[in-house]
């Protein structure tokens, strides 16, 4: 099984998606109208795709409230420096610095604008 998409369930849909297309480089690939407004979003390489959508029958969790390692977006960051400047600059939040781990990996964490935890990796080995 291959994996299609995680869903993000926020209150104002098309900001997120529109900042997650700008500042990440995500693309839309499908998009609904009210009252969910759902968005997927695809990756540069067309292999997962998140879905950005609201619902009006539960409630939206406080991303601000959760620890960034229950719950992040992992996305490969050739250039960490650059990447994470450059997101800060659209509105992130930085969650420590960026750091290096044993195996040669460095890792960055920040929040986007509306407390989702986004984490910057760039791996000494690729993963996948």
């Amino acid at each position: 099984m291959k994996i299609e998409h995680i869903a993000m369930l926020v209150k104002d849909p098309l900001a997120v998606a529109k900042w997650y297309t700008e500042a990440l480089g995500l693309r839309v690939v499908r998009q609904g109208p009210g009252p969910n407004h759902m968005h997927f979003l695809a990756d540069d390489g067309n292999h997962v795709m998140i879905e950005i959508y609201t619902n009006e029958t539960v409630p939206v969790p406080d991303y601000w409230s959760m620890d960034p390692l229950v719950l992040h977006l992992a996305l490969v960051s050739p250039n960490m420096q650059a990447d994470h400047a450059r997101l800060l600059a659209a509105g992130c939040t930085a969650v420590g610095d960026i750091s290096t781990t044993p195996a040669g990996d460095k890792l960055a964490m920040l929040r986007d604008p509306w407390g989702f935890a986004i984490q910057l990796a760039d791996r000494k080995a690729p993963m996948i």
